[in-house]
């Protein structure tokens, strides 16, 4: 299985920018769709973007798009997820998770068979 540990979160203002990085180990990216949620103090779990194998397609919700980018480094088995034009309504905490089903959809994150540890952004206004 794989292991995955999430970095780069952190304080930032509105308008600024944060890089997330996703590190895997254990076996190869190459073999994971993966994507990043988030989830912010009393709410539910969101999908944010979501990256194929190959990173030849790519998801984002809505409320990111245009500001978010996913992409990926099979084979330094890295994920990030550069996040620009940061609001106060992107604080939550962070998870990238991975998983064997070649469908990328905006989901619930039930698919998603491993998961980060979490970091946590937070952005004030």
């Amino acid at each position: 299985q794989v292991q995955l540990v999430e970095s780069g979160g952190g304080l930032a203002q509105a308008g600024d920018s944060l890089q997330l990085a996703c590190v895997a180990s254990g076996r190869p990216l190459s073999s994971y769709a993966m994507a990043w949620f988030r989830q912010a103090p009393g709410k539910a779990r969101e999908f944010v973007a979501g990256i194929s194998r190959e990173a030849l397609s790519k998801l984002y919700t809505d409320s990111v798009k245009g500001r978010f980018t996913i992409s990926r480094d099979n084979g330094n088995n890295i994920v990030i997820l550069q996040m620009n034009s940061l609001k106060p309504e992107d604080t939550a905490d962070y998870y990238c998770a991975a998983t064997t089903s070649y469908s990328l959809r905006i989901s619930t994150g039930d698919e998603y068979d491993y998961w980060g540890q979490g970091t946590q952004v937070s952005v004030s206004s």
